[in-house]
């Protein structure tokens, strides 16, 4: 076999590898689904509208959410000072309310942020991804 034989057979055969490493993996024996039954997919439409739902959540419930706060709190002082005992019993719920509400604004804020931190997450990583296929795939040109 002649050298430009044997180099055209190996080119030919390193880019059937490569161009099979490129199109999937073989499934694991035993498993029920191989690579091209994903279950997982995130598109960034859905992330931004479920984001942008949180955000205006947090928005809307950090206004409403505190319009009864300064009465309640008006109304257990005044209790208070009649000597009525449920004055301390409505400071309590002005105060567990507060709490909770604190709670639940963190919640919101905290999926809107990281819905976000996903969104850029997930590009950055697809970013990368086609850069490293492109360069893979200017190698498989010079290997044919």
């Amino acid at each position: 076999m002649t050298f430009d034989a044997e180099w055209s057979a190996l080119r030919t055969e390193s880019a059937q590898r490569v161009d099979m490493r490129l199109n999937g993996i073989p499934a694991e024996p035993g498993s029920p689904k191989g690579p091209s039954q994903a279950d997982l997919a995130v598109n960034d439409d859905d992330l931004g509208a479920i984001g942008h739902d949180a955000y205006e959540l947090r928005t809307r419930l950090s206004k409403d959410g505190d319009h009864a706060r300064p009465t309640t709190f008006d109304a257990a002082i005044a209790l208070t000072n009649g000597n009525f005992e449920s004055g301390s019993g409505l400071l309590k719920v002005h105060d567990r309310w507060q709490t909770h509400l604190k709670t639940l604004l963190d919640a919101c804020a905290q999926i809107s942020n990281h819905l976000d931190y996903s969104k850029a997450s997930h590009h950055k990583d697809d970013v990368q991804i086609v850069g490293d296929l492109l360069s893979v795939s200017k190698l498989n040109e010079y290997l044919k």
